[in-house]
């Protein structure tokens, strides 16, 4: 069995990877961390009431699934752009309330997935 991903959602503002605590939004890809960038996003805002995911902003695209975890509440906005993306790239997007990207993170394989988790709403 291939183990998975490190990680876990405490609870809001919080997420831990690989024993690092992050309490800002953190995508995963090839093994790899980064703060979400959501500069590029923030013109949106105002239609959505939150700054949502669109595919202006840097999204792990490289592997075959992309799991997007959409905070305590299940809130983020995921913008039409970004499925269409998805679909275009042929990338499987899965989107879960953190806690629930978490768990599905941690029973998938390090190499097949990337992912973009957002800590708070």
């Amino acid at each position: 069995m291939v183990r998975g991903m490190d990680v876990e959602y405490p609870g809001f503002g919080t997420v831990v990877i690989d024993g690092g605590r992050f309490d800002r939004d953190m995508i995963v890809e090839s093994g790899e961390l980064r703060p979400r960038k959501k500069g590029p996003s923030k013109t949106r805002r105002g239609e959505y009431g939150h700054t949502p995911l669109t595919v202006a902003e840097d999204l792990p695209w490289s592997s075959p699934k992309l799991v997007i975890g959409t905070g305590y509440s299940g809130s983020l906005p995921i913008t039409d752009d970004v499925w269409a993306e998805a679909r275009a790239r042929d990338v499987e997007l899965v989107a879960l309330p953190t806690s629930e990207a978490c768990a599905l993170l941690r029973s998938l394989g390090d190499d097949d997935v990337a992912a973009v988790l957002h800590v708070t709403c």
